[in-house]
């Protein structure tokens, strides 16, 4: 049921149709976050009101609550949310290495506290797919680890290079190379596993979606020769797809533009390419010039929350007290709800009250500017003038 095909490029950026098992998607795509089974603050009315057409959930959280097993015999993740058009769930690894000190990792997996009630949990390769499996996304990511490139503090003299197959990663080796070599290893026992469910059936494990596909992650953090080695391994073993991961935690934007150049172009051209967690609209902008065809991130739902708008112009902190009386819209070129039925001033007064309506309002602005962006690259690229809006977008967009 999984598919994807070219229909448009312009230098590397391109626009194409993705096939899932429940619903076509145009890409280049950007998918908001459902992290517990719901886009915060908004209702899945109004997200296809927005077009958007495929949300991403969590593995993680929907594991420890309500859990997987109890989603399985509702039927799948489609069905429990009432959402039935494309859906992501990553594996639950970033979410867990962010723990920290809650967490052991070992080449079986990782141990770690529920951050709800402290129980002491397990995630393995094979236990991620496996929950994957039975939430019946239609698109699975493997279990990888993702380390800050922040964390790997060694000289550059005190690394050696290891054979790739080996598990030894020794004293000598930095965490970043070490985190690939796993994550790829890892990513063998996710597709092993992905494979065994398709095939047959595994005690305890419903499979709630016959279509799935499963996408693998690159790592290798800011290292070219890490990201080559890890296209080489993953490429390999063969998925419907590959990820871009273990960037927007804390390098520099211009570090993160270059990794992004440097991977892309190695991944295969018949499947999508997914950027993970990433970012502000000026990432998706540079992201796809650069070959990137699908994009999540929490930014617009959450700055929302906090009263940040993005507009074409930048992003407008609500809560000043310079809107009090402003009764402009949000951005007065913006079609959206929003922006066509409220003021500033209304705006921040929801936002000063504490009233749950003006996050939803802010959420979505937010989206709507998010994938409408999606939506007018997608349109330039079919007409060769992505080149064109690319550069106003910079002359408009502010990050200040």
């Amino acid at each position: 049921m999984f598919g994807f095909e070219v229909t448009h490029t312009e230098g590397h950026a391109r626009r194409g149709i993705l096939r899932t098992a429940h619903g076509v998607v145009e890409t280049p795509v950007f998918m908001p976050v459902g992290t517990r089974g719901a886009v915060k603050a908004i209702t899945h009315r109004d997200l296809d009101d927005l077009g958007a057409r495929i949300i991403l959930g969590n593995t993680y959280h929907l594991h420890l609550r309500p859990g997987d097993d109890l989603i399985a015999r509702a039927g799948g993740l489609h069905r429990f949310i009432g959402w039935q058009r494309p859906i992501l769930t990553d594996s639950g690894g970033y979410q867990v290495f962010s723990l920290a000190q809650m967490r052991k990792v070992t080449e079986d997996g990782v141990q770690f506290r529920s951050h709800l009630d402290g129980a002491l949990c397990a995630l393995t390769p094979e236990k991620a797919t496996d929950i994957q499996a039975q939430l019946g996304s239609d698109i699975a990511m493997v279990l990888d680890e993702c380390v800050s490139t922040a964390e790997d503090r060694r000289p550059a003299s005190d690394l050696r290079r290891r054979d790739p197959g080996s598990t030894d990663v020794g004293p000598r080796t930095s965490d970043v190379e070490r985190a690939m070599a796993r994550s790829a290893r890892w990513a063998r026992r996710c597709r092993t596993r992905f494979l065994q469910l398709q095939h047959e059936r595994v005690e305890g494990v419903i499979v709630t979606n016959g279509g799935q596909a499963q996408f693998g992650i690159i790592q290798g953090g800011t290292d070219p020769a890490l990201r080559t080695e890890s296209v080489e391994r993953t490429v390999e073993i063969g998925f419907e797809a590959y990820a871009i991961g273990g960037l927007s935690v804390g390098e520099p934007v211009d570090v993160m533009y270059d990794v992004v150049e440097h991977t892309a172009p190695r991944l295969p051209a018949d499947r999508p390419r997914y950027l993970m967690g990433t970012g502000m609209p000026d990432d998706l902008v540079e992201s796809v010039a650069r070959g990137v065809d699908m994009f999540d991130c929490v930014l617009p739902t959450r700055n929302a929350r906090n009263g940040q708008l993005l507009t074409r112009h930048g992003a407008l902190v609500i809560k000043n007290a310079q809107y009090a009386e402003d009764p402009l819209p949000p951005d007065p070129d913006c079609g959206c709800y929003t922006c066509r039925h409220f003021s500033r001033a209304y705006l921040r007064h929801l936002f000063t009250a504490g009233e749950m309506t003006g996050a939803t309002l802010l959420t979505v602005h937010n989206l709507y500017f998010y994938l409408d962006l999606m939506r007018r690259i997608r349109e330039a690229l079919s007409f060769g003038s992505f080149g064109k809006l690319r550069q106003e977008f910079h002359q408009a967009f502010s990050r200040r």
